[in-house]
């Protein structure tokens, strides 16, 4: 399992984040600290604080593929 860092600054960010997600076949989990939310859930990422940074989890064969679609959301460490 990997995981990525990401920011989502903007309601789009959200939404892309969120279509980028659901086209993804993999179980995808959002962490902010105690809270875990599906990636795929619009609502979801919404009841997140989005000021800050967010764990991304992705679970699947597809992991790899999808980590690359969203990397232009990730914070560099």
């Amino acid at each position: 399992m990997k995981d990525m860092i990401v920011k989502l600054n903007s309601i789009n960010d959200v939404k892309d984040f969120v279509n980028l997600s659901v086209a993804s076949p993999c179980e995808i989990y959002l962490i902010s600290g105690r809270y875990i939310v599906d990636g795929k859930s619009i609502m979801g990422v919404f009841s997140l604080d989005l000021a800050n940074n967010i764990r991304v989890e992705a679970h699947g064969d597809t992991a790899d593929a999808y980590y690359e679609s969203i990397k232009h959301f990730a914070v560099e460490a």
